[in-house]
Protein backbone atom coordinates (compact mmCIF):
# COMPACT_ATOMS: atom_id res chain seq x y z
CA UNK A 1 0.00 0.00 0.00
CA UNK A 2 1.85 3.12 -1.13
CA UNK A 3 1.66 6.29 1.18
CA UNK A 4 3.55 8.84 -0.09
CA UNK A 5 2.52 11.17 -3.50
CA UNK A 6 3.61 9.19 -6.51
CA UNK A 7 3.00 11.80 -9.04
CA UNK A 8 3.73 14.90 -9.31
CA UNK A 9 2.02 18.09 -10.07
CA UNK A 10 4.44 20.40 -11.77
CA UNK A 11 5.89 19.62 -15.33
CA UNK A 12 9.06 20.57 -14.52
CA UNK A 13 12.30 18.68 -15.38
CA UNK A 14 14.04 16.98 -12.01
CA UNK A 15 16.75 19.10 -10.71
CA UNK A 16 19.39 16.23 -9.79
CA UNK A 17 21.77 16.25 -6.73
CA UNK A 18 19.65 18.05 -4.27
CA UNK A 19 19.73 17.46 -0.70
CA UNK A 20 18.31 18.73 2.62
CA UNK A 21 18.71 18.49 5.85
CA UNK A 22 22.58 17.89 5.71
CA UNK A 23 22.26 19.82 9.05
CA UNK A 24 19.97 21.04 11.46
CA UNK A 25 20.50 24.91 10.70
CA UNK A 26 19.87 24.00 6.77
CA UNK A 27 16.42 23.71 7.44
CA UNK A 28 14.66 26.82 9.74
CA UNK A 29 10.93 26.71 10.50
CA UNK A 30 8.98 29.49 12.14
CA UNK A 31 5.74 28.94 13.40
CA UNK A 32 3.53 32.52 12.78
CA UNK A 33 0.66 32.59 15.20
CA UNK A 34 -2.78 32.45 15.18
CA UNK A 35 -3.69 34.67 18.64
CA UNK A 36 -1.94 36.36 20.88
CA UNK A 37 -1.33 35.12 24.50
CA UNK A 38 -3.50 37.79 26.79
CA UNK A 39 -0.97 38.02 29.69
CA UNK A 40 -4.16 35.79 32.07
CA UNK A 41 -5.37 32.29 32.93
CA UNK A 42 -3.65 28.76 33.73
CA UNK A 43 -1.30 28.18 30.93
CA UNK A 44 1.94 29.61 30.70
CA UNK A 45 2.91 29.91 27.11
CA UNK A 46 6.61 29.54 25.78
CA UNK A 47 8.02 30.80 22.47
CA UNK A 48 10.65 27.95 21.76
CA UNK A 49 13.85 27.90 19.56
CA UNK A 50 14.46 24.09 19.57
CA UNK A 51 17.60 22.16 17.39
CA UNK A 52 17.98 19.01 16.45
CA UNK A 53 15.04 18.05 18.48
CA UNK A 54 12.18 15.56 17.94
CA UNK A 55 8.65 16.95 18.69
CA UNK A 56 8.01 13.79 21.90
CA UNK A 57 11.53 14.44 23.11
CA UNK A 58 10.32 18.26 23.37
CA UNK A 59 7.38 16.98 25.53
CA UNK A 60 9.30 14.79 27.70
CA UNK A 61 11.62 17.81 28.55
CA UNK A 62 8.91 20.31 29.24
CA UNK A 63 6.83 17.57 31.24
CA UNK A 64 10.40 16.72 33.21
CA UNK A 65 11.52 20.54 34.02
CA UNK A 66 7.45 21.19 34.66
CA UNK A 67 6.06 18.19 36.84
CA UNK A 68 3.36 17.64 34.72
CA UNK A 69 1.60 15.03 32.49
CA UNK A 70 2.27 15.05 28.42
CA UNK A 71 -2.00 16.13 28.62
CA UNK A 72 -0.83 19.11 30.24
CA UNK A 73 1.53 20.45 26.98
CA UNK A 74 -0.23 21.83 24.32
CA UNK A 75 0.95 22.91 20.75
CA UNK A 76 -0.33 24.09 17.78
CA UNK A 77 1.59 21.81 15.32
CA UNK A 78 4.57 19.02 15.03
CA UNK A 79 8.01 20.40 14.04
CA UNK A 80 10.87 18.43 12.16
CA UNK A 81 13.41 17.04 14.26
CA UNK A 82 16.66 17.75 11.99
CA UNK A 83 15.91 21.49 11.56
CA UNK A 84 15.96 24.71 13.68
CA UNK A 85 12.55 25.75 14.71
CA UNK A 86 10.72 28.61 16.51
CA UNK A 87 7.11 27.77 17.94
CA UNK A 88 4.70 28.50 20.59
CA UNK A 89 4.16 25.62 23.27
CA UNK A 90 1.40 26.13 26.77
CA UNK A 91 2.01 23.90 29.74
CA UNK A 92 -1.07 24.10 32.28
CA UNK A 93 0.10 25.22 35.72
CA UNK A 94 -3.13 25.86 37.66
CA UNK A 95 -1.10 26.65 40.42
CA UNK A 96 1.72 29.49 39.23
CA UNK A 97 4.64 28.07 40.22
CA UNK A 98 7.84 29.84 40.20
CA UNK A 99 9.35 29.68 36.97
CA UNK A 100 13.06 28.36 36.48
CA UNK A 101 15.27 28.12 33.84
CA UNK A 102 14.99 24.99 31.17
CA UNK A 103 18.73 23.12 31.55
CA UNK A 104 18.77 21.85 27.99
CA UNK A 105 21.06 22.92 24.83
CA UNK A 106 18.59 22.12 22.59
CA UNK A 107 16.00 24.53 23.70
CA UNK A 108 15.70 28.02 23.76
CA UNK A 109 13.32 29.95 25.63
CA UNK A 110 12.42 33.21 24.30
CA UNK A 111 9.70 34.59 26.06
CA UNK A 112 7.02 33.49 28.61
CA UNK A 113 3.90 34.67 29.66
CA UNK A 114 -0.01 33.51 30.47
CA UNK A 115 -3.21 32.73 28.25
CA UNK A 116 -6.46 31.54 29.05
CA UNK A 117 -6.86 27.96 27.31
CA UNK A 118 -4.46 25.28 26.04
CA UNK A 119 -2.99 25.78 22.71
CA UNK A 120 -4.31 22.91 20.32
CA UNK A 121 -3.71 21.53 17.37
CA UNK A 122 -4.05 23.60 14.45
CA UNK A 123 -4.08 26.73 16.62
CA UNK A 124 -1.68 29.04 13.71
CA UNK A 125 -1.46 30.87 11.05
CA UNK A 126 0.70 28.68 9.31
CA UNK A 127 4.51 27.91 9.10
CA UNK A 128 7.74 30.34 7.08
CA UNK A 129 10.28 28.05 5.95
CA UNK A 130 13.30 28.87 5.32
CA UNK A 131 15.82 25.95 3.71
CA UNK A 132 19.12 25.37 1.99
CA UNK A 133 19.37 23.13 -0.26
CA UNK A 134 22.63 21.73 -1.27
CA UNK A 135 24.58 19.18 -3.74
CA UNK A 136 23.17 22.26 -6.59
CA UNK A 137 25.27 24.79 -7.92
CA UNK A 138 24.34 28.63 -7.82
CA UNK A 139 23.75 28.70 -11.54
CA UNK A 140 21.12 25.92 -11.15
CA UNK A 141 18.72 29.08 -8.87
CA UNK A 142 16.43 29.87 -12.01
CA UNK A 143 15.22 26.30 -12.71
CA UNK A 144 14.53 26.21 -8.98
CA UNK A 145 12.62 29.90 -8.99
CA UNK A 146 10.34 28.48 -12.27
CA UNK A 147 9.34 25.71 -9.79
CA UNK A 148 8.51 27.93 -7.31
CA UNK A 149 6.86 30.39 -9.06
CA UNK A 150 4.55 27.66 -10.90
CA UNK A 151 3.48 26.52 -7.34
CA UNK A 152 2.94 30.12 -6.60
CA UNK A 153 0.34 30.75 -9.32
CA UNK A 154 -1.10 27.16 -9.08
CA UNK A 155 -0.92 26.02 -5.88
CA UNK A 156 0.84 23.02 -3.90
CA UNK A 157 -0.54 19.39 -3.80
CA UNK A 158 -1.62 19.20 -0.26
CA UNK A 159 -0.17 15.64 0.11
CA UNK A 160 1.59 14.46 3.44
CA UNK A 161 5.02 13.94 3.37
CA UNK A 162 7.68 11.13 3.73
CA UNK A 163 7.56 12.30 7.52
CA UNK A 164 4.17 11.50 7.95
CA UNK A 165 4.86 7.51 7.94
CA UNK A 166 8.03 7.47 9.95
CA UNK A 167 11.66 6.07 9.13
CA UNK A 168 10.32 2.61 8.09
CA UNK A 169 8.09 4.40 5.76
CA UNK A 170 5.33 1.71 7.51
CA UNK A 171 3.34 3.64 10.15
CA UNK A 172 0.09 4.04 7.60
CA UNK A 173 0.90 -0.23 7.47
CA UNK A 174 0.32 -0.40 11.09
CA UNK A 175 -2.93 1.79 11.45
CA UNK A 176 -4.37 -0.26 8.85
CA UNK A 177 -3.64 -3.72 10.99
CA UNK A 178 -5.07 -2.29 13.83
CA UNK A 179 -8.11 -0.45 11.93
CA UNK A 180 -8.41 -4.14 10.58
CA UNK A 181 -8.27 -6.07 14.29
CA UNK A 182 -5.52 -7.75 12.46
CA UNK A 183 -3.82 -8.10 16.32
CA UNK A 184 -2.01 -11.34 15.86
CA UNK A 185 -0.23 -10.41 13.06
CA UNK A 186 0.86 -6.68 14.26
CA UNK A 187 2.07 -7.81 17.68
CA UNK A 188 3.95 -10.05 15.57
CA UNK A 189 5.38 -7.35 13.73
CA UNK A 190 6.22 -5.04 17.01
CA UNK A 191 8.31 -8.24 18.72
CA UNK A 192 9.93 -8.84 15.05
CA UNK A 193 13.66 -8.03 14.68
CA UNK A 194 12.93 -5.63 12.58
CA UNK A 195 11.21 -3.62 15.26
CA UNK A 196 13.08 -4.97 18.42
CA UNK A 197 15.08 -1.28 19.00
CA UNK A 198 12.24 0.68 18.69
CA UNK A 199 10.39 1.96 21.87
CA UNK A 200 7.01 0.34 20.16
CA UNK A 201 8.49 -2.46 20.25
CA UNK A 202 10.51 -2.98 23.53
CA UNK A 203 6.98 -2.29 25.01
CA UNK A 204 5.49 -4.94 23.10
CA UNK A 205 7.91 -7.71 23.62
CA UNK A 206 7.71 -6.89 27.20
CA UNK A 207 4.14 -7.30 27.51
CA UNK A 208 4.75 -10.72 25.35
CA UNK A 209 7.16 -11.75 27.89
CA UNK A 210 5.08 -11.30 31.14
CA UNK A 211 2.38 -13.59 29.05
CA UNK A 212 0.01 -11.01 27.47
CA UNK A 213 -1.95 -12.07 24.36
CA UNK A 214 -1.88 -9.84 21.26
CA UNK A 215 -4.20 -7.46 22.07
CA UNK A 216 -2.51 -6.58 25.27
CA UNK A 217 1.05 -6.54 23.42
CA UNK A 218 -0.40 -4.06 21.14
CA UNK A 219 -2.21 -2.27 24.24
CA UNK A 220 1.13 -2.00 25.54
CA UNK A 221 2.41 0.45 22.80
CA UNK A 222 2.17 3.66 24.22
CA UNK A 223 -1.36 5.34 22.92
CA UNK A 224 -0.16 8.61 21.11
CA UNK A 225 1.93 6.38 19.17
CA UNK A 226 -0.86 4.08 18.11
CA UNK A 227 -3.29 7.35 17.63
CA UNK A 228 -0.08 8.21 14.81
CA UNK A 229 -0.30 5.01 13.22
CA UNK A 230 -4.09 6.06 12.31
CA UNK A 231 -3.71 9.30 11.43
CA UNK A 232 -0.78 7.98 9.11
CA UNK A 233 -3.09 5.45 7.73
CA UNK A 234 -5.66 8.40 7.02
CA UNK A 235 -2.84 10.56 5.31
CA UNK A 236 -2.21 7.27 2.92
CA UNK A 237 -6.11 7.73 1.81
CA UNK A 238 -5.43 11.09 1.45
CA UNK A 239 -2.63 10.64 -0.85
CA UNK A 240 -4.02 7.85 -3.28
CA UNK A 241 -6.97 10.17 -3.34
CA UNK A 242 -4.56 13.30 -4.24
CA UNK A 243 -2.59 11.02 -6.84
CA UNK A 244 -5.58 10.29 -8.61
CA UNK A 245 -6.77 14.25 -8.98
CA UNK A 246 -3.59 14.79 -10.32
CA UNK A 247 -3.50 12.27 -12.41
CA UNK A 248 -6.91 12.91 -14.42
CA UNK A 249 -6.14 16.97 -14.41
CA UNK A 250 -8.79 17.97 -11.82
CA UNK A 251 -6.66 19.21 -8.79
CA UNK A 252 -7.71 22.79 -9.95
CA UNK A 253 -11.18 21.59 -10.29
CA UNK A 254 -14.71 21.35 -8.16
CA UNK A 255 -16.57 18.52 -9.63
CA UNK A 256 -20.16 17.64 -8.73
CA UNK A 257 -20.06 15.95 -5.58
CA UNK A 258 -17.01 17.59 -4.08
CA UNK A 259 -16.51 18.78 -0.45
CA UNK A 260 -15.29 22.04 -1.48
CA UNK A 261 -12.98 24.32 1.19
CA UNK A 262 -13.60 28.29 1.63
CA UNK A 263 -10.03 29.39 1.49
CA UNK A 264 -10.22 32.59 3.45
CA UNK A 265 -12.69 30.61 6.66
CA UNK A 266 -11.97 27.15 6.29
CA UNK A 267 -15.67 26.90 5.46
CA UNK A 268 -16.73 23.61 3.93
CA UNK A 269 -19.63 23.15 1.63
CA UNK A 270 -21.29 20.15 -0.71
CA UNK A 271 -20.83 20.77 -4.18
CA UNK A 272 -24.25 19.75 -5.16
CA UNK A 273 -26.54 20.57 -7.69
CA UNK A 274 -27.24 24.23 -6.98
CA UNK A 275 -23.26 25.10 -6.31
CA UNK A 276 -22.51 23.57 -9.75
CA UNK A 277 -25.25 25.67 -11.50
CA UNK A 278 -24.36 28.35 -10.49
CA UNK A 279 -22.48 30.75 -13.57
CA UNK A 280 -20.15 33.89 -13.93
CA UNK A 281 -18.03 34.58 -11.26
CA UNK A 282 -20.09 32.21 -8.72
CA UNK A 283 -19.38 29.11 -10.73
CA UNK A 284 -17.76 26.96 -8.82
CA UNK A 285 -14.59 26.48 -11.69
CA UNK A 286 -14.43 30.16 -11.16
CA UNK A 287 -13.88 30.51 -7.89
CA UNK A 288 -11.27 27.42 -8.16
CA UNK A 289 -9.68 29.86 -10.40
CA UNK A 290 -9.39 32.50 -8.16
CA UNK A 291 -8.22 30.31 -5.46
CA UNK A 292 -11.33 31.13 -3.29
CA UNK A 293 -12.19 27.55 -3.04
CA UNK A 294 -10.82 24.48 -3.77
CA UNK A 295 -11.86 20.38 -3.74
CA UNK A 296 -11.15 18.43 -0.59
CA UNK A 297 -10.02 14.84 0.20
CA UNK A 298 -10.74 12.60 3.31
CA UNK A 299 -9.27 11.77 6.13
CA UNK A 300 -11.50 9.14 6.72
CA UNK A 301 -13.89 8.61 9.82
CA UNK A 302 -17.80 8.84 10.99
CA UNK A 303 -16.82 12.48 11.70
CA UNK A 304 -15.92 13.21 8.31
CA UNK A 305 -17.78 15.52 5.85
CA UNK A 306 -19.03 13.12 3.07
CA UNK A 307 -18.44 13.40 -0.59
CA UNK A 308 -21.62 12.43 -3.03
CA UNK A 309 -21.85 10.83 -6.34
CA UNK A 310 -18.57 9.77 -7.92
CA UNK A 311 -16.55 11.60 -5.97
CA UNK A 312 -17.66 9.35 -2.80
CA UNK A 313 -17.11 6.45 -4.26
CA UNK A 314 -13.54 7.31 -6.20
CA UNK A 315 -12.86 7.90 -1.96
CA UNK A 316 -14.19 4.72 -0.62
CA UNK A 317 -12.65 3.05 -3.02
CA UNK A 318 -9.58 4.55 -2.04
CA UNK A 319 -10.11 3.32 1.82
CA UNK A 320 -10.92 -0.17 0.22
CA UNK A 321 -7.78 -0.42 -1.61
CA UNK A 322 -5.89 -0.11 1.98
CA UNK A 323 -7.76 -2.98 2.92
CA UNK A 324 -10.22 -1.72 5.75
CA UNK A 325 -13.91 -1.82 5.50
CA UNK A 326 -14.98 2.05 4.36
CA UNK A 327 -18.54 0.82 6.05
CA UNK A 328 -16.40 0.78 9.74
CA UNK A 329 -15.52 4.15 9.08
CA UNK A 330 -18.84 5.33 9.30
CA UNK A 331 -20.17 4.34 12.05
CA UNK A 332 -20.41 7.31 15.16
CA UNK A 333 -17.77 6.78 17.61
CA UNK A 334 -15.17 5.10 16.24
CA UNK A 335 -11.59 6.25 15.40
CA UNK A 336 -10.27 7.60 14.11
CA UNK A 337 -12.86 10.36 14.22
CA UNK A 338 -12.12 12.28 10.82
CA UNK A 339 -12.15 15.05 8.74
CA UNK A 340 -11.45 16.81 5.67
CA UNK A 341 -8.30 18.73 3.83
CA UNK A 342 -7.58 20.55 0.90
CA UNK A 343 -6.46 18.70 -1.99
CA UNK A 344 -3.98 21.94 -2.77
CA UNK A 345 -3.28 24.84 -0.69
CA UNK A 346 -1.38 28.49 -1.73
CA UNK A 347 2.28 29.57 -0.95
CA UNK A 348 2.80 32.69 -0.09
CA UNK A 349 5.85 34.87 0.09
CA UNK A 350 8.44 32.71 -1.68
CA UNK A 351 12.16 34.03 -1.61
CA UNK A 352 15.42 32.41 -3.42
CA UNK A 353 18.79 33.07 -3.46
CA UNK A 354 21.93 31.31 -4.04
CA UNK A 355 26.02 31.40 -2.69
CA UNK A 356 28.65 29.42 -0.47
CA UNK A 357 29.14 29.04 2.69
CA UNK A 358 31.74 27.29 5.04
CA UNK A 359 29.55 23.98 3.80
CA UNK A 360 29.78 24.92 0.07
CA UNK A 361 27.57 26.24 -2.12
CA UNK A 362 23.62 26.42 -1.63
CA UNK A 363 20.47 27.48 -2.86
CA UNK A 364 18.18 28.33 -0.35
CA UNK A 365 14.08 28.70 -0.36
CA UNK A 366 12.25 30.18 1.90
CA UNK A 367 7.88 30.28 1.12
CA UNK A 368 5.00 30.61 3.92
CA UNK A 369 2.31 27.90 4.05
CA UNK A 370 -0.92 27.50 5.71
CA UNK A 371 -1.28 24.68 8.70
CA UNK A 372 0.01 21.53 7.96
CA UNK A 373 1.39 21.70 4.68
CA UNK A 374 4.69 20.13 4.15
CA UNK A 375 7.64 21.84 2.84
CA UNK A 376 9.35 18.54 1.51
CA UNK A 377 6.29 18.32 -1.00
CA UNK A 378 6.99 21.80 -1.81
CA UNK A 379 10.85 21.31 -2.14
CA UNK A 380 9.92 17.91 -4.58
CA UNK A 381 7.59 19.13 -6.90
CA UNK A 382 10.06 21.67 -7.54
CA UNK A 383 12.91 19.65 -7.86
CA UNK A 384 11.86 16.29 -8.35
CA UNK A 385 11.95 12.64 -7.03
CA UNK A 386 15.69 12.67 -6.96
CA UNK A 387 15.93 15.12 -4.07
CA UNK A 388 17.47 13.74 -0.87
CA UNK A 389 16.42 14.36 2.70
CA UNK A 390 19.72 13.66 4.57
CA UNK A 391 18.47 12.94 7.86
CA UNK A 392 16.59 10.15 7.06
CA UNK A 393 19.38 8.40 5.36
CA UNK A 394 21.35 8.99 8.38
CA UNK A 395 18.81 7.74 10.93
CA UNK A 396 18.36 4.19 8.38
CA UNK A 397 22.45 3.78 8.23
Amino acid sequence: MSAPLARRLADLPPVDGARIKERAGDFLVEELPLYEPSGEGEHLYLRVVKQDLAHQDLVSVLCAHFGVGPQAIGTAGMKDRCAVTSQTVSVHLPRRPELRSIQDDRIQVLWATWHVNKLRRGHLAGNRFSIRVRGLEPFRAPAVWRGIRALEAHGVPNGFGPQRFGMRSDNHLLGAMLLQDRLGELADLLCGEAMAGTVEGRRASAARARGADAAAAVRAVPPPTRELWLDAWQSAVFNRVLDARIADGTLDRVLPGDVAVKHPNGAMFLVDDAAMAEEGDRAPDARAARFEISATGPLPGPDAMRASGAVAEAERAAIAATGVDPARLERAGTRPSGDRRPLRVRLSNPELESGFDEHGPYVRVAFDLPPGAYATVVLREALGDGLVDASREAARS
